[in-house]
């Protein structure tokens, strides 16, 4: 699926609009909680509020420290 919005003024933020088709495939409704991380490349991932999931964030956040010099020398 690819899917184009346009970033709006909203008050005095910015945000952007999902159309029906990408709420659909996050399967959320109005109020849902999101989290956006991180992806190579200037991209971000979106991912629908799951039981845990913020557990799991920090879990992978701590060892992605703690091994951030092994992570690196895998990354060449």
């Amino acid at each position: 699926m690819h899917v184009e919005t346009k970033v709006r003024k909203i008050g005095n933020s910015l945000g952007i609009v999902l159309p029906k088709e990408a709420l659909n495939a996050l399967k959320v409704e109005e109020g849902a909680t999101l989290h956006l991380t991180e992806a190579p490349e200037n991209a971000l991932r979106v991912t629908a509020d799951k039981p845990g999931f913020k557990e799991m964030m920090k879990i992978a956040e701590r060892g992605m420290r703690e091994y951030r010099n092994a992570l690196r020398e895998l990354a060449k």
